[in-house]
């Protein structure tokens, strides 16, 4: 076999090629997908096809697999749905800016703004999306958090901006946990405990426990005391 000039064996060419085509992959931008719906992560899949150069993009319907695949590879955004089976969006995201602290999550969710995106942000997100959103605003929004940006709507901007003009005195539910608030949120709108346990894959003993730090941590003794104050 004869080598070309600076190639002194077909180790080093091996070399070469290997370094060449990791930075080809490199150079391809790297999404991973989480929601538990496999028609919504096709749709998204199918809107982020339009976004400008090579784009590599996997998904996943669980939080085990999620973290799975973080280990296997390196992804370069995570777009994330809140409520997952066996762990919720929100303990995920925690989950993610601990371990994985350079990659961007943004999440998309059913849930409107005023719920879960103050919290999200709070938990680490770079963005926060509803899926009634238009896709050619998904498409904005992962380019913006691909750039180190964060990206939020007008309205929740608004939002944000009222929150640093509100009474200093935290609101009383600040003090529950994230999955604490989102059992909260279920009961406030008047699911009962086998509704709540099913859409957020845990038992009813579970939301039960749930529901009795919410009530002790908020003074509160029932779910229409809580009802009341959400209202």
């Amino acid at each position: 076999m004869t080598l070309k000039p600076g190639f002194d064996s077909p180790q080093s060419v091996y070399r070469v090629i290997k370094r060449i085509l990791s930075n080809l992959i490199k150079r391809r931008t790297r999404i991973l997908i989480a929601d538990d719906h496999p028609i919504v992560r096709k749709g998204i899949r199918q809107i982020l096809s339009d976004l400008p150069g090579e784009t590599h993009i996997e998904d996943v319907g669980s939080a085990n697999n999620l973290m799975k695949a973080l280990k296997k590879s390196d992804f370069d955004v995570i777009i994330l749905d809140i409520s997952m089976p066996g762990k919720s969006g929100l303990e995920i995201m925690q989950d993610i800016h601990r371990d994985y602290p350079d990659i961007p999550v943004l999440i998309l969710s059913m849930h409107p703004e005023e719920k879960y995106a103050l919290r999200a942000l709070k938990s680490g997100a770079s963005g926060y999306l509803t899926k009634d959103s238009a896709p050619n605003e998904l498409t904005r929004a992962v380019q913006k958090v691909l750039g180190g940006g964060k990206y939020i709507t007008s309205s929740l901007a608004e939002k944000m901006a009222d929150n640093l003009l509100i009474d200093p005195d935290k609101p009383v539910h600040h003090c529950l946990s994230n999955r604490e608030y989102e059992v909260l949120c279920k009961i406030a709108e008047g699911k009962n405990m086998k509704l709540i346990a099913e859409e957020l894959f845990i038992s009813e003993k579970t939301v039960s426990t749930y529901r009795s730090r919410i009530l002790e941590k908020m003074n509160m003794n029932s779910n229409t005391e809580l009802i009341r104050y959400a209202l």
